[in-house]
């Protein structure tokens, strides 16, 4: 299909995504889009006591940006925020593996759509006066 082997783990998460809907009354939402491409991602987070204790999302776009958002909420769960926060987009690509490089920008969609919701966390949880 495409630029990817049938078997790889793009492959298995575009076909069979992990954690895929919205989470009701989430305590974190990360929207992010790229005009560029098309690719839209929400991210909706439970959090406790700092701990992300489940992760969803909704992606509207190729199998490589599905794929990111499948592998993230998989990676982040468990994780404390401040954990969550050293993921990068390069682990993102490791746990996918081979990815043609015109596809890189998918993880890095991936990573914005976690500190966005990481962010939104903050805000909520420190709302300015």
């Amino acid at each position: 299909m495409g630029c990817f082997d049938e078997n790889s783990e793009i492959m298995e998460h575009f076909f069979h995504p992990r954690n895929v809907g919205k989470i009701d009354n989430p305590d974190a939402i990360g929207h992010v889009g790229n005009p560029k491409c098309g690719d839209i991602m929400d991210l909706y987070l439970k959090i406790k006591d700092n701990i992300i204790i489940d992760a969803k999302f909704q992606t509207y776009g190729c199998a490589a940006a599905i794929a990111s958002t499948s592998v993230l909420t998989e990676l982040i769960k468990g994780k404390s925020i401040y954990e969550a926060l050293k993921i990068s987009n390069k682990k993102i690509r490791e746990v996918l593996g081979e990815m043609p490089p015109h596809k890189y920008h998918c993880t890095v969609l991936a990573e914005q759509a976690l500190k966005a919701a990481i962010e939104d966390y903050k805000n909520l949880a420190s709302p300015e006066p």
